[in-house]
């Protein structure tokens, strides 16, 4: 059995972009071994970042999403949407976005959310 390529494992950071914003970067392949970890870190940024209104996520290094991945960014979404959070997913790579437009979720992810009322 051989490691994954480093350029394969996934690798997320973050950072404050505001006062109110905050970036996630992801690296690597967002699936169904990663997804999960990623659910996770950014449940936890969400945490730890109350009073936030953006959630900015920076898919530049994005090698892979499969299903799972794409279950995962719709969890986000939904996390982010019920707390009032925009949803910004950046930098996405012609594959993330040639699988957002097939499954019918790329208007889903990328609209401005509704008004809360």
């Amino acid at each position: 059995m051989t490691d994954a390529p480093p350029a394969r494992i996934l690798r997320l950071s973050s950072a404050a972009i505001g006062p109110d914003a905050l970036r996630i970067t992801v690296r690597g392949e967002l699936d169904v071994g990663s997804a999960p970890e990623f659910q996770d870190a950014v449940a936890e940024q969400l945490t730890a970042h109350a009073g936030l209104r953006a959630l900015h996520v920076d898919c530049g290094g994005l090698v892979l999403c499969d299903s799972m991945g794409l279950s995962a960014l719709l969890m986000v979404h939904r996390r982010t949407s019920a707390l009032g959070v925009r949803l910004h997913l950046e930098e996405r790579p012609p594959a993330l976005d040639r699988l957002l437009t097939v499954t019918g979720t790329l208007e889903h992810l990328t609209a401005p959310p509704a008004p809360l009322h």
